[in-house]
């Protein structure tokens, strides 16, 4: 089973949602703005994900700088403690499949850890094509 920590408003969040929704699976979906995770579920969040607390905080958009979480004194328990306080500073979309757990920044992150393959073409919602008509993921061109 697929969990996807959503938030509808966000454009990443929904490109994610639909990938997943693309393999044919319905995943859970917590709209975490309205049904935060525990501080438990939060940090393992973050840890099975491979990231630094800091890098799991949404910066933009968000009462960050009014709450001076740039200060870097402080340590990760005062972070989660405002990201509890204040989920909009969770930064998403967080995805739990069978084969890990990312922060989908990008939306496509979230192919590396999905088990079923996408059954179609897919585009994110400005147009960008990510898989292909045959389910395959397009490569991007090198920069």
């Amino acid at each position: 089973m697929t969990t996807i920590y959503h938030n509808p408003a966000c454009g990443t969040s929904r490109n994610t949602l639909a990938l997943i929704r693309n393999t044919g699976e319905e995943p859970e979906i917590i709209e975490y703005l309205h049904t935060p995770p525990s501080r438990e579920t939060l940090t393992k969040l973050i840890r099975d994900a491979g990231l630094t607390v800091r890098e799991a905080i949404r910066q933009h958009g968000t009462p960050y700088a009014e709450l001076g979480l740039d200060n870097p004194s402080l340590d990760d328990h005062a972070l989660i403690d405002a990201m509890l306080a204040h989920p909009i500073l969770i930064n998403r979309p967080f995805v739990v499949a069978d084969k890990g757990t990312r922060l989908c920044r990008p939306s496509e992150l979230v192919l590396d850890i999905l088990d079923r393959p996408q059954r179609g073409a897919f585009a994110k919602e400005d147009g960008e094509a990510i898989v292909d008509a045959q389910g395959c993921r397009i490569a991007k061109p090198a920069r």
